[in-house]
């Protein structure tokens, strides 16, 4: 038997809503991993987030990895390294900012270690009650960032249709280099376009020589919709969104909350 590849998203798929894996998915997960299957959470998170949650579960699978970030960085857990790396081009980073200004829509990046911002208040307490990735306020965001960033995020918690027109306006002005996808109703991702969750399941399916076909992936977002349709076997949660149901191959018959990827963990062996 070939081993296999599961990726999962974090909040509304593997987690339930106290953000905690249920006993009977951890112990799916943990006889998929036994065999020598491989687990990895894809999410919108930057790594060191991810790392944070994966610790704090107290996740301890052979042969995990963490796409990070909408797919701009794939971190192996064993070997404590990244085996994959891009970002959203420097010189991009303060039009983007000044454009989200312009807009009056909260926008902001990230260095290796902190989230970077030109602005605190509510949109950036709302991100930081999940996000605990400390926090640098600046004017001058380009002066810590040393590398391109893994990807940019713009919030806005009241008036989606102002959110909505600074989609459109950043479409225009960086064209095809980024993907801009909402990852949940208030926060819109801006990353390189050679991303995306997709593209996790063919790069880490080509590093570890597993064909694409034993791949599997669930989730229930917008952003999930790249690695529902990229896996072999694509898995859209009850919970998730009407699009993200029509990508998917199966909808599980539970949600989140009450073990709904138990089976399809244990089916995949």
């Amino acid at each position: 038997m070939g081993k296999k590849i599961f990726f999962f998203d974090l909040d509304g798929t593997l987690l339930d809503k106290e953000k905690k894996i249920t006993d009977k998915t951890m112990e799916a997960l943990k006889k998929f991993t036994d065999v020598g299957n491989h687990f990895c959470i894809n999410t919108g998170r930057a790594i060191d987030s991810a790392m944070s949650v994966y610790n704090g579960l107290g996740l301890d699978f052979k042969g995990s990895f963490i796409g990070g970030s909408n797919g701009t960085e794939i971190y192996s857990v064993d070997e404590k390294r990244y085996v994959y790396k891009t970002g959203v081009p420097l010189e991009l980073v303060p039009k983007i900012l000044d454009l989200a200004d312009n807009y009056g829509v909260h926008c902001h990046t990230y260095n290796e270690t902190h989230i970077v911002s030109r602005h605190n208040g509510e949109c950036m307490d709302y991100y930081r009650r999940v996000i605990k990735t400390p926090l640098i306020v600046t004017d001058d965001v380009m002066k810590e960032l040393v590398n391109p960033p893994s990807k940019m995020i713009s919030i806005e918690l009241h008036d989606h249709e102002k959110q909505e027109r600074f989609r459109m306006a950043l479409q225009e002005m960086v064209g095809d280099k980024l993907t801009l996808l909402y990852s949940n109703p208030y926060y819109m991702e801006i990353f390189p376009s050679e991303a995306g969750k997709g593209s996790v399941v063919q790069r880490l399916a080509d590093y570890l020589g597993i064909d694409v076909k034993d791949t599997y992936a669930a989730g229930d977002e917008q952003n999930d919709i790249s690695m529902i349709e990229a896996a072999g076997c694509g898995i859209a949660m009850i919970n998730a969104t009407d699009l993200v149901k029509k990508s998917a191959d199966v909808i599980t018959k539970l949600d989140n909350n009450n073990d709904g990827l138990a089976e399809f963990i244990l089916g995949a062996m």
